[in-house]
């Protein structure tokens, strides 16, 4: 039964994931520029009008990206949109008229449990549409990825994930997508049994902000922030060494609104060549809806699912106590 399924699941989705490759533009020793080989990495069809779903890293710094199917033919790819902090971008290709694509479709990955089969399929090393077995071995793990932001909820699988499989598929044994394959824990290189994926709820929402608005919509603190470190925290004499200070707040802004306050003795920190002017005696936020907030991955972190017009609980620390506040998000600005 087990033999199977994998079969069953290969044959029904393979075609549907395709091998992206991509060109940099470097410079000659005659400072000339030429085009170089990038990356290169999976990612799954996700509608027959031809967009796939893959990570930010496996097309970043791309100058031309390439998108190759089953069949060997080769499209040349545009980015309809990346998500730095989800590490998911949707790409675009226009195949011929009358070509039929396979699609995979997003699973639910809020039912997953530890132990159930998941297949992953890519193109590790170069090797194309390779399929991987394996078990959900966690759920729900925090990791950072390689922009320094925490993507909480990771779904960890023992499936071998290798260099190329990123941005490919992991699915359930119906061969629903419940995970976007991003990234290994190795210390060679290689997969050591440990790989993480973005899990599809979250993929799914960043798809759709992506085609409709072309970027992520998320929701935000009117406010100019400061994480605190040890050395802060000592020059203000301040009573806890962690947290985000909260500088200013906008005024009339949703964290003005709800009670929060900014500092109001401006200091200069740091050395002549990286100082910065911030404002002390403000709040200072140690918690979202219940979990403690440290530092800026954690802020972020716990932002990521939130869009505009959410409601928050803001815990934050002032004058040796700590404050809850009920906080409306507005919508980031600049993106």
């Amino acid at each position: 039964m087990d033999e199977q399924e994998n079969i069953s699941v290969y044959e029904n989705f393979n075609e549907a994931v395709v091998n992206i490759t991509t060109q940099v533009m470097g410079v000659t020793w005659f400072l000339e520029p030429i085009a170089e080989e990038g990356g290169s990495g999976s990612g799954s069809i996700i509608d027959s009008r031809g967009y796939v779903i893959t990570n930010v890293h496996v097309i970043e710094n791309a100058s031309k990206i390439y998108i190759s199917l089953f069949d060997g033919s080769q499209y040349e790819g545009r980015i309809v949109g990346s998500d730095l902090e989800s590490d998911i971008a949707v790409l675009k290709f226009d195949p011929p008229e009358g070509v039929v694509l396979k699609t995979i479709q997003f699973g639910d990955s809020e039912k997953l449990k530890v132990g159930q089969k998941v297949i992953a399929i890519g193109n590790p090393f170069g090797f194309e549409r390779t399929l991987t077995t394996g078990i959900v071995s966690a759920l729900g793990r925090p990791i950072k990825n390689s922009n320094n932001v925490i993507i909480r909820d990771m779904i960890q699988t023992d499936a071998s994930i290798n260099p190329g499989n990123s941005g490919g598929p992991l699915l359930d044994a119906k061969g629903n997508m419940i995970g976007v394959n991003t990234m290994i824990y190795t210390s060679s290189g290689s997969n050591s049994g440990i790989g993480f994926a973005v899990p599809a709820s979250t993929a799914r929402r960043v798809v759709a902000d992506l085609l409709q608005y072309g970027k992520v919509r998320r929701g935000t603190l009117q406010a100019s922030l400061v994480q605190i470190t040890k050395p802060i925290a000592d020059y203000a004499r301040l009573d806890i060494n962690y947290g985000i200070l909260v500088s200013q707040v906008d005024k009339n802004g949703n964290a003005e609104k709800a009670g929060i306050k900014g500092g109001t003795m401006p200091v200069r920190y740091g050395n002549s060549r990286s100082s910065r002017v911030f404002n002390l005696g403000g709040d200072i936020i140690v918690g979202i809806d219940g979990v403690q907030v440290k530092t800026y991955s954690d802020y972020y972190s716990m932002l990521e699912n939130k869009r505009p017009g959410d409601s928050v609980t803001v815990t934050i620390h002032r004058a040796g106590k700590n404050y809850d506040c009920k906080v409306t998000l507005a919508e980031t600005e600049g993106l």
